[in-house]
């Protein structure tokens, strides 16, 4: 079997265990939803969402986060991990974006990543959410399970494993992959102690903690 054949049943199998995994972020604007994922780097979705329920109330446009001084931003975001450094760039993005870019935020990948606080990941997940460009966002769940299974060795960098799920995956698969992997990474397969006993591709598993 080759490793895309293998690559696929892994996909089918999780995909069982989570047809329709999505965006777990709340967001109603484009805005919205870059911010949000900016937000939750090191965080946790739902608490993202807790913030983010009172935060787009408050700042309804990119005007109102730009114009904000960075003290009150940082009071709104301070139940999440990282805030002040967060709340700096929000401001800075939040400019950069009414400034450099006539108040639209950019869908091309180089400008998306010239903004503060916005990073591959970042951009791809905003490129894929909001515009369903394809691509695989690597975040600490994606790269966990991509690792345990095979896909990428330990240590290895998310860019790296971007590239290996890039190629055993066609395009058409690559948001939907990058949706289902973080389920199973954050729901099934987890850090310390995944399902191992219930797990429909632990035969594909490679971590040598489980063999």
């Amino acid at each position: 079997m080759t490793k895309k054949e293998t690559a696929q049943i892994i996909y089918d199998e999780i995909t069982k265990l989570f047809p329709n995994a999505s965006c777990e972020l709340n967001y109603r604007k484009d805005h919205e939803l870059l911010i949000a994922i900016m937000l939750s780097a090191q965080t946790t979705d739902q608490s993202v969402n807790k913030v983010t329920e009172k935060l787009f109330k408050k700042y309804l446009t990119l005007e109102d986060f730009a114009s904000a001084p960075i003290e009150d931003l940082e009071e709104s975001i301070k139940h999440l991990g990282l805030f002040r450094n967060k709340a700096k760039n929000l401001h800075l993005m939040t400019n950069k974006i009414l400034n450099d870019f006539h108040g639209v935020i950019p869908n091309e990948q180089s400008k998306l990543e010239s903004l503060p606080g916005v990073g591959r990941k970042t951009a791809n997940v905003y490129l894929a959410e909001m515009h369903h460009i394809p691509r695989i966002a690597v975040d600490t769940h994606v790269s966990r399970v991509s690792i345990r299974l095979g896909f990428a060795k330990k240590g290895s960098t998310p860019l790296i494993v971007e590239e290996k799920l890039m190629n055993l995956y066609s395009k058409d698969l690559w948001i939907p992959l990058h949706h289902k992997l973080i389920h199973f990474g954050r729901y099934f397969c987890t850090a310390k102690k995944p399902n191992c006993k219930n797990c429909p591709i632990i035969e594909y598993c490679k971590w040598p903690e489980l063999n």
